[in-house]
């Protein structure tokens, strides 16, 4: 079945592509080109730190063995903070605990260092999935506004609404540009005046991925997030914050840690099933 599934996928590529761009590809390019502000930002000597947090359970005869780690890590790889928690349920609400752990070493952060950098976006992670906790998280941000969020992906579709947009405001971005610089100011109030999301999509260097940067509040100008680009462009590696990539590495919860956590509580041989969920 699979190789009649392939089969016809060459045979419609053109046609599946062509569903993507939509029928005004052209002038939503045309439009993302014009939003597009180059610039190339110079290095600017700061302490900054990276924000990660993950989760990871394996299912044990209708419980759940579990673990969820967040970290802070400085780009020079100092460890500022380091939480984690394990234990044995049903139905953890693991991604909650994640993201409050997330906040917690947020707070420990903001004081001891110029930048901090949150992995991930201020949609996906608190203000929809994580409601409950956007008190917290806007209490902490606005402590010194030193707290930018950082993505590698975006499945936002706000900027190129009104022309019929299929994809992601990142993928027109991605075929329209390939210099350094970053997109105009996007401002979404949808979650209240007091949680209003500005964004732009940006790229460090000529040619490299783009990133998506989000602040908590509105009225930003150009200038501040030429700043920001200024501040994280030092310690990135590949056109994303090595700190951010620091802190990936140091909270990843891989199934083997998963299997090392069942066999020191004597769990081995019991587990369920090999599935690991994340």
């Amino acid at each position: 079945m699979l190789n009649s599934v392939l089969k016809d996928a060459i045979k419609k590529r053109d046609e599946t592509l062509s569903i993507l761009k939509g029928p005004k590809f052209e002038q939503i390019i045309k439009q993302a080109k014009s939003n597009w502000i180059d610039f190339s930002p110079t290095k600017q000597d700061i302490v900054a730190a990276g924000i990660d947090s993950s989760f990871n359970s394996t299912k044990f005869q209708g419980a759940e063995l579990w673990a969820v780690t967040a970290v802070s890590v400085k780009s020079d790889g100092e460890i500022l903070v380091d939480l984690h928690e394990h234990g044995l349920d049903s139905n953890p609400e693991l991604a909650s605990l994640a993201s409050k752990m997330e906040i917690d070493a947020c707070k420990e952060s903001v004081d001891s260092t110029d930048l901090v950098l949150m992995d991930g976006s201020l949609y996906s992670q608190f203000l929809t999935r994580q409601k409950s906790l956007a008190d917290s998280l806007v209490n902490t941000i606005t402590k010194k506004n030193n707290v930018v969020f950082i993505s590698k992906t975006s499945n936002t579709k706000k900027q190129f609404e009104d022309l019929g947009a299929i994809a992601g405001d990142i993928f027109y971005y991605n075929h329209a540009t390939v210099s350094s610089g970053f997109s105009k100011i996007h401002e979404d109030s949808k979650f209240g005046n007091d949680m209003i999301i500005s964004s732009v999509f940006a790229r460090l260097s000529e040619s490299l991925p783009l990133i998506k940067i989000e602040l908590l509040g509105s009225g930003y100008t150009d200038n501040d997030f030429k700043l920001i680009l200024n501040k994280i462009l030092k310690n990135s590696v590949g056109g994303y914050p090595y700190a951010l990539k620091l802190a990936h590495n140091n909270c990843k919860i891989s199934g083997k840690d998963l299997t090392k956590l069942a066999s020191i509580h004597g769990l081995s041989n019991e587990i369920g099933s090999r599935e690991v969920l994340g």
